[in-house]
């Protein structure tokens, strides 16, 4: 028996398909909307008169590719970057960095502070959020479009609503309400995401051909992190955002990690940890609260130099997320690895490792096969994640569905 669909759905699945292919594309005809999408001309060319006209489409102005092709030129469409706004918002430890977004994806305004995060109150880094992008959207023109959706990506654990910050090492403060407080503010919808599953939607977005249906991306920074998109899904808990990488348990009662437990993979690949273990030379030293990037290249320099306490540093490191990843690999398949941030500047001294630690494990039966990428600064990840996670928002749950917002201006408040 077949099930007939509402033409109110239907309506909106189509502008959901017309607009998802514009945003995909780098400004198609409409041609090649209906090649991407099946629908016929004839249904591309109404709703994209109707976007156009709700001032969410625009045809591209100076389209050369489209002017080079034999007969009639076609005329590209684009997305309208005055159509609407969203912030993206990136805390983590001792920074705070926001960027006031248009629809295309264009950077309007950015600012970024540090912020001494483990010493302030729950409510002070609220504050500090609120504030920043109260100044960002003063700064922005009334002629852009409004502020629609606001995404927080955050260095911890996240609820699986993305609604709160459940647990930090940036902080000593548990279950901070973001959603709530920003929402109250500002008026729009806002999420709090996890800083590494807006990585692994940045690579999927970046680079679609490389990270699509499986893959993972391992922060290397001050903490180790994980987002892991399997079957095209970025994976999450039912509670938490999931993907706790770093505190899998590398050796039962082993080294201190900062979040009080003992022997968490963080606990020898953290930058902390590295530093402690070549400096200290003692894993149950109190974990440093800082490190510069510097301290990092500093030990990283030394390890190629010469043998010695550096190198098997990043030895045990190496081995402690090549075991964490073996022990993945025996639930799931090999998939390809993109480790992100200035621990990845020093992967050619832990990759022998890591590939080693693999190879002992049962998820190690293809470890040959696995390819690993490397990208040194995670701040741009994980702000296009946060953004291209909130125009989605906008695409499919606003645009699509022909509810645009009537007012105009960047101001919500």
């Amino acid at each position: 028996m077949s099930v007939g669909i509402r033409h109110d759905d239907l309506r909106r699945r189509n502008r959901a398909m017309v607009i998802s292919a514009v945003r995909r594309a780098s400004q198609p005809s409409r041609t090649e909307i209906a090649a991407t999408t099946g629908l016929s001309h004839s249904t591309i060319s109404t709703i994209a008169s109707d976007l156009i006209a709700e001032g969410i489409l625009a045809e591209a102005k100076g389209n050369e590719q489209a002017a080079m092709k034999r007969g009639r030129p076609q005329v590209a469409l684009a997305l309208d970057p005055k159509a609407a706004s969203i912030v993206a918002v990136v805390l983590s430890l001792n920074s705070l960095s926001a960027a006031v977004i248009d629809y295309a994806g264009n950077t309007i305004v950015e600012d970024s502070r540090r912020l001494v995060t483990q010493r302030m109150a729950a409510h002070a880094l609220i504050d500090e959020c609120v504030a920043m992008i109260r100044d960002l959207i003063a700064r922005v023109e009334t002629s852009n479009g409004p502020v629609l959706r606001i995404a927080l990506a955050v260095q911890g654990i996240t609820d699986s609503g993305s609604r709160k910050l459940l647990w930090s090492p940036i902080t000593s403060h548990d279950d901070i309400p973001f959603a709530d407080s920003l929402e109250q503010e500002f008026g729009v919808p806002v999420t709090v995401e996890n800083d590494c599953n807006m990585i692994a939607e940045a690579l999927r977005w970046r680079d679609p051909a490389r990270y699509r249906d499986d893959f993972i991306a391992i922060l290397l920074s001050h903490g180790i992190g994980m987002g892991l998109v399997l079957k095209g899904e970025l994976f999450t808990g039912t509670h938490s955002s999931g993907g706790e990488f770093g505190h899998m348990i590398h050796r039962p009662d082993g080294a201190l990690c900062r979040c009080g437990r003992r022997g968490c993979v963080e606990a020898y690949a953290g930058n902390y940890a590295i530093w402690r273990n070549a400096r200290l030379g003692d894993e149950n030293a109190e974990p440093l609260a800082d490190l510069s990037d510097e301290d990092i290249t500093a030990l990283a320099d030394a390890a190629r130099d010469h043998d010695g306490p550096e190198r098997e540093a990043f030895r045990k490191a190496g081995e402690a997320i090549g075991f964490g990843l073996g022990s993945m690999f025996a639930l799931i398949d090999p998939a390809p690895l993109a480790f992100v941030g200035v621990g990845a500047t020093a992967f050619d001294l832990m990759e022998p490792h890591v590939r080693a630690a693999i190879a002992r494990t049962a998820g190690g039966l293809h470890s040959k096969a696995i390819s690993f990428d490397t990208e040194p600064n995670e701040v741009p990840l994980i702000r296009l994640g946060c953004l291209m996670r909130a125009l989605l928002y906008v695409d499919q749950e606003i645009f699509a569905s022909g509810t645009t917002p009537r007012h105009t201006g960047a101001d919500v408040a």
